[in-house]
């Protein structure tokens, strides 16, 4: 997934939005810049196939992976680790969303991570900040998604605020102007409901909070378009402009009725509930003006992914270094247990076919945060750690991510047991089952939180069965660690694993 490709020339990022799918695809020219070389976008309009139920009709995936088949084609010849591909709002609100997700990812032919709100903004602001003069003035960037509206306030290339409301074009558009009739009444109504949205983060974002307004992706992009090209607007969009718009679609009656140019036909069905999200955005945050900006989403996962290609600095060990310090881990203890889960990690990489770059970064961030839960009590701390992993704000991991270290975590000691693993998708649970004895042997060998240094062992794998050797007479030595291993070995057959060890 986000493997290092050292000789990678051509990358490729993918969004999978409520509205639309997105795919860009770069290259790497002889001085290491990006260059786009192909953009692909169809309209898929996923949100508006997602019933009452969270489950999407048969036509709404039948749409998707069409698309992502076409994807896949222009992909072909890639390798893993130079794509990414991320699911937003839609695909995370799917109720049991794993069968087409697994469907999915065949299409495309490449993983794909299903992102959080907050997540999504941090990297929607990094494709826009890339777009942007350099500079120290504060930027509030809005991007209007089908399904979910991100909010976020930077710096340069850091974010220092982030939000995703719950509204976009296409829900919008669904609940107020259902048959693509707008009249006065139901404009009134839409943006009220998406004031009362962002009245919660209202003072958090508004004006004199930031030092320029800029938005992105597809709906205000389309609304910049349509106010320029009808002159109500020489540059980006202004509160009178958006106020010009919203009355001649009103006067139209009906969004198939409207006529000003820079309108593209599939733009058409969900500008009414766009129109009414950013109406709302510009009142509620006091925004006068705000710049649009050719980069978005998609930009931010490509120049993210060149970061790994690369080997440059990491967000998720930045997202890690945060929580070992606001959870008052032990880190000198949990650096020990992560250099022996590297240590026995690399001796069963190749038996096991795990990945030295994904799976051993997720392993090693597993035992640093192991004991990140005994912050609210050391009974079940486990179970506590899962949770905070399950559900905090990690940037950098995607939902999966999250939920691998999680089960990791909440299955490092004591009884292995189905809980975690079962959240995963069910080609990824052996892995998963396997990082974990990892992890649980690297936690054991380092119960007594000595400093010493452990002796020179061997492991070794064979399927689902381990064998573990110390120098003779160590384990004569130290009759605890030898009867812990023996209560794991008991644990480990109840979960499908055999330890020998002498």
């Amino acid at each position: 997934m986000d493997a290092p490709v050292a000789s990678a020339q051509t990358v490729a990022a993918a969004d999978l939005g409520s509205n639309s799918f997105h795919m860009i695809v770069g290259r790497l020219d002889n001085g290491g810049q990006l260059q786009i070389v192909d953009r692909l976008r169809e309209p898929v309009r996923l949100a508006a196939g997602l019933d009452d139920a969270k489950r999407l009709t048969s036509e709404a995936q039948q749409r998707a992976l069409d698309c992502l088949a076409r994807f896949g084609q222009r992909l072909a010849g890639l390798p893993q680790g130079a794509v990414r591909a991320v699911g937003t709002n839609t695909l995370r609100q799917l109720h049991d969303g794993g069968e087409f997700l697994a469907r999915a990812e065949a299409a495309l032919g490449h993983p794909i991570e299903i992102i959080a709100g907050r997540e999504e903004a941090r990297l929607v602001y990094l494709g826009v900040a890339h777009g942007l003069a350099a500079g120290d003035e504060l930027r509030l960037v809005v991007d209007i998604g089908g399904g979910s509206t991100e909010l976020i306030i930077g710096q340069r290339f850091e974010p220092r605020e982030r939000e995703s409301m719950h509204m976009g074009c296409v829900s919008v558009s669904r609940r107020f102007f259902p048959d693509g009739r707008v009249t006065e009444q139901a404009m009134e109504s839409a943006m009220l409901a998406c004031r009362l949205e962002l009245q919660p983060v209202k003072s958090q974002f508004r004006a004199g909070r930031w030092d320029k307004a800029v938005g992105s992706s597809g709906t205000i992009k389309s609304i910049g378009d349509i106010v320029r090209a009808a002159g109500w607007c020489p540059e980006g969009i202004t509160r009178q402009a958006l106020k010009k718009l919203r009355r001649a679609l009103i006067a139209a009656g009906h969004v198939n009725a409207l006529d000003v140019p820079g309108l593209t036909d599939d733009r058409r069905p969900v500008l009414a509930g766009g129109v009414a999200v950013l109406s709302a955005v510009f009142k509620s945050l006091d925004v006068a003006q705000m710049l649009v900006s050719d980069l978005a989403l998609r930009e931010g996962l490509l120049y993210e992914l060149l970061g790994h290609i690369r080997h440059e600095d990491d967000v998720r060990d930045r997202t890690v270094d945060a929580l070992l310090k606001r959870y008052d881990v032990d880190r000198p203890h949990a650096e020990r247990v992560a250099a022996t889960a590297d240590f026995v990690f690399g001796r069963v990489a190749t038996a096991w076919s795990l990945d030295p770059e994904e799976h051993g970064a997720l392993l090693r961030w597993a035992a640093l945060l192991h004991e990140t839960g005994l912050a609210i009590s050391h009974s079940q701390f486990q179970k506590h750690g899962a949770y905070i992993l399950a559900n905090a704000d990690l940037p950098g991991f995607s939902r999966q991510q999250q939920a691998l270290l999680a089960a990791l975590v909440r299955n490092h000691r004591r009884k292995l047991a189905s809980e975690g693993f079962d959240a995963l998708p069910e080609s990824a649970r052996l892995t998963a089952r396997r990082l974990c004895v990892l992890l649980r042997l690297a936690a054991l060998l380092h119960r007594s939180r000595s400093t010493a240094p452990k002796p020179a062992f061997g492991l070794a794998a064979e399927n689902n069965a381990l064998i573990l050797r110390f120098p003779e007479g160590w384990l004569d030595d130290r009759p605890l660690t030898r009867s812990e291993l023996e209560q794991e070995s008991l644990f480990l057959r109840a979960g499908g694993f055999s330890l020998a060890f002498g």
